[in-house]
């Protein structure tokens, strides 16, 4: 008998998790992506006038001008208002479409999927002139709905590529044994299909949402001084004046999309421990 029979715990440890090198490798690569990214948040409870890393002292004063300042809170509740309703609409037409790649047998599948890929591979200036200029003729610049179908175009490639990975691990079967117990389509679908592939659709729904909610160069060209978005007005405030305020909107936006994109992680974590 070999010594690694003998030692099955061993032998475990080894096929089912990461060695020590790979997890310390890990943590570094991440730490170096998140560190950038995080540097903003202590700079959001600096005293000073101006941005500094560190701060010389310690305040809230910039997250309450950006809770008391009407522009900051306009231009939020625009973002969350337009990052919802693209949320929704891309998901459904993301499901719908991916169900259909996925089920129907037809020609040019392929050509389809790759065409349904297109706005992730178009760098975003290329796209945000195409959809200014189809814009400008059918009057939806600077309106909510210029918002909401520029961006929902944006990120529907994000939910077709979730919710097709979600459905090729789908046995079909299952739609058999229910038809064969006399449950109908429908029936099938909500009872079985929905709950098995929920994941993806949350998944798809996060994702849509937070693509929207940070998206700036289309919205630069469809925005108007009565409708901005918060990337927008972040980004008016960093390049036209001096304003610290940003360092706290920052600050809101990484906590809250990180808190959104880790939401899905929990719901499987959750479903697989119950």
């Amino acid at each position: 008998m070999s010594e690694s029979a003998l030692k099955p715990g061993v032998r475990a440890g080894r096929d089912g998790g990461l060695g020590w090198g790979l997890k310390i490798v890990v943590g570094l690569i991440g730490l170096l992506l998140i560190a950038p990214t995080a540097v903003v948040i202590p700079m959001s409870f600096s005293s000073g006038t101006t941005f500094q890393f560190p701060p010389e002292g310690w305040s809230l004063r910039w997250y309450e001008s950006f809770f008391t300042s009407e522009r900051w809170m306009r231009s939020l509740l625009t973002s969350v208002q337009i990052g919802l309703l693209v949320a929704v609409t891309a998901t459904v037409l993301g499901v719908a479409v991916a169900f259909g790649l996925n089920r129907a047998g037809f020609r040019g599948r392929g050509a389809i999927r790759s065409l349904m890929l297109a706005p992730l591979i178009v760098p975003s200036i290329v796209v945000a002139v195409a959809i200014y200029g189809v814009f400008l003729k059918w009057q939806l610049n600077g309106t909510a709905l210029g918002y909401v179908v520029a961006h929902t175009v944006m990120a529907l490639p994000f939910v077709v590529t979730v919710m097709s990975t979600s459905l090729a691990g789908y046995d079909r079967t299952l739609d058999t044994a229910a038809a064969t117990l006399g449950a109908t389509a429908w029936t099938t679908f909500f009872r079985i299909t929905v709950p098995l592939v929920a994941p993806g659709v949350l998944s798809g729904f996060v994702f849509a949402f937070v693509m929207s909610l940070d998206e700036v160069v289309i919205a630069l060209f469809l925005q108007t001084p009565d409708i901005q978005t918060l990337p927008v007005q972040m980004y008016n405030s960093i390049t036209l004046e001096i304003d610290p305020t940003i360092a706290a909107a920052s600050s809101l936006m990484v906590v809250a999309t990180s808190i959104v994109l880790l939401m899905p992680q929990f719901v499987r974590r959750k479903r697989s421990t119950s």
